[in-house]
């Protein structure tokens, strides 16, 4: 992508001073009202719904896959709701703003993504039933293999919950303006992170417990709908303001940046060249193309985007779900650079890093300023209530169908095939799966207010790494190779997952990197600390090839073998012969 030239002759719109006012400086006003009284209607729609949903949740299937009665449309928006995280909304557009070029390139990756999980699903649906393990234990020694892949669904799992949960208080602080010591009802910064945390918390054990599948697939279906809906909005409204010339936009932009032309150019936050450093520059670049690797092969193995598949009649209604699913994905990270350099351009990158450094607030920010241009005050509270609701939405959301994919892990997987050798009562499996989401939103919820003052920004980019390196062996494998066995799966799942770990404790995230200019600490761990042995901030170049291999090794040093069930599994994954229609 070149860099883009302003239109000659374009008027383009200055960018906006503070403004000592705006609700997200900290003062009460119609704002602070409206966005509670959105959030709160939000959530009210969303009980209805799983009130609605448990009294047709009856039994496992019901449970686990919302009794498989999905259209592909509805499973294709309930899939976009589901990988659109705070993430995709607030992160991506915030690091446009800041980064400009840089972070589009994560919206290219998440997008790209998608290419590969279309082939996948109808693989999935045909061969599996409720969880990841139901794939490999198809042909394989069932307990030890279950076992393996709920170690790794509940990891991945929690660490993405953390990162949500930690996103969900730290928003809330920044749209009450209580970053910078303000207070809201009495409760100041930490107390309402806190209070965030545990309502999200709270909230996302309900939805599982009391609607399980068909709660959170509806809600999944409200977010989504919500979500494109106002992410339209503000583009068409940054368009309009630009006379929907892009150039005039992208020019606009890159003068507020105050990095010129560099601003529409890589190089500016990821694959950095480091003067006088050859190595160094090496290693940013490397690190961008395994950012990239995690983003593209992570996505295709997340467990709560592989249940989804279950949800639908069949493997042609997952794969059209999946063609939507892209359609939808598509238009929104087209939009994110809409908005992106909307914030750069009206906003300006000043008062969004003055605000928040990590860039998060730069949607709500941009919301606030269109309101106000649009319609004075009354419209910046409105528009900037409205975004805010959504972007609590999405966290809500994301968590609930995390904590089921861990909870259904654990009943269907530990609990039905290990500790009752696959012979559950449904009524039993049912309730410890119920039990599961509340010790799995308990333990987030505790992990999460221990790390709020942490950065864990970097906890989803593990997990997507975790599921690269440790889940996507075993699913390909598994489907394509036949001399994989039960004890591939074992040193697939646990070498990819101990190698991002090792990798991860002893990268820069984590300790021993520091601001080249003002020398502030941005690691993890406190200065004093550095263990850096690894010089890439993202394992996933290294640790998915160590997570094939150790599958590989496993499969050929074990005398285990069993083409008949691979040939019956090829033939299901193809056909849809066999599969399980409950």
């Amino acid at each position: 992508m070149g860099t883009a030239i302003p239109h000659p002759g374009t008027a383009l719109p200055p960018v906006a001073a503070p403004d000592p006012g705006s609700v997200l400086s900290g003062q009460f006003g119609v704002a602070h009202a409206w966005t509670i009284g959105l959030c709160a209607l939000f959530v009210l729609v969303t009980l209805a719904v799983t009130v609605r949903a448990r009294r047709t949740t009856r039994g496992a299937v019901d449970f686990y896959a919302g009794g498989r009665g999905f259209s592909s449309t509805q499973n294709g928006l309930a899939l976009a709701g589901d990988y659109l995280s705070a993430a995709s909304f607030l992160g991506i557009a915030g690091m446009i703003a800041l980064q400009g070029y840089d972070g589009f390139l994560y919206s290219i990756g998440f997008l790209v993504a998608w290419l590969l999980v279309l082939p996948m699903a109808q693989l999935m649906r045909n061969t599996g039933r409720f969880t990841m393990a139901d794939l490999p234990a198809f042909r394989m020694r069932r307990m030890r293999v279950r076992l393996a892949c709920t170690v790794s669904t509940v990891t991945v799992c929690v660490f993405y919950l953390v990162a949500q949960m930690v996103g969900a208080g730290a928003l809330v602080a920044v749209l009450l303006g209580l970053h910078d010591g303000g207070t809201f009802l009495g409760l100041g910064a930490d107390q309402a992170r806190t209070g965030a945390i545990v309502l999200v918390g709270v909230l996302m054990i309900v939805y599982v417990m009391y609607g399980g599948m068909k709660a959170a697939t509806w809600l999944q279906i409200i977010k989504a709908v919500a979500l494109l809906t106002a992410t339209g909005l503000l583009t068409v409204m940054v368009l309009a303001l630009f006379s929907f010339d892009p150039r005039a936009l992208l020019g606009s932009a890159a003068e507020a940046s105050g990095h010129g032309a560099a601003f529409l150019e890589p190089g500016l936050r990821l694959g950095v060249e480091v003067p006088g450093d050859a190595a160094q520059t090496f290693f940013n670049k490397i690190d961008l193309i395994s950012l990239g690797l995690a983003l593209v092969l992570g996505t295709v193995a997340l467990p709560h985007i592989l249940i989804r598949f279950y949800t639908v009649t069949d493997g042609r209604a997952a794969r059209s779900s999946v063609n939507r699913t892209i359609v939808m994905v598509g238009a929104f990270y087209l939009m994110t650079l809409a908005l992106g350099f909307g914030a750069a351009a009206l906003v300006g990158s000043e008062r969004i890093m003055s605000l928040d450094p990590s860039g998060n607030s730069a949607v709500p920010m941009l919301a606030e300023e269109l309101g106000g241009r649009a319609a004075g005050p009354a419209g910046a509270a409105v528009l900037l209530a409205l975004i805010s609701a959504v972007a609590l939405a999405t966290i809500l959301a994301v968590i609930a169908s995390l904590t089921l994919a861990s909870s259904s892990s654990i009943a269907h997987d530990l609990f039905g095939h290990i500790l009752m050798w696959g012979r559950p009562r449904e009524s039993q499996e049912m309730s410890v799966a119920r039990l599961s989401a509340c010790v799995i939103g308990a333990v987030a919820i505790a992990l999460a207010v221990q790390a709020q003052e942490q950065n864990v920004a970097f906890l989803v980019g593990l997990a997507f790494a975790i599921a690269a390196a440790a889940n996507l062996p075993v699913i390909v494998l598994t489907l394509f190779w036949r001399r994989f066995n039960t004890r591939g799966v074992e040193w697939g799942i646990y070498g990819g997952l101990s190698a991002t770990l090792l990798l991860m404790l002893f990268s820069p995230v984590v300790s021993g990197k520091t601001d080249p200019v003002t020398g502030e600490n941005l690691s993890v761990l406190p200065a004093w600390v550095d263990i850096q042995l690894f010089p890439m901030e993202n394992p996933a170049l290294v640790a998915v090839p160590v997570g094939f291999a150790c599958a590989v090794l496993g499969s050929l040093l074990s005398p285990e073998r069993n083409s008949a069930r691979f040939t019956e599994l090829r033939v299901r994954s193809l056909t849809g012969w066999g599969s399980d229609p409950s």
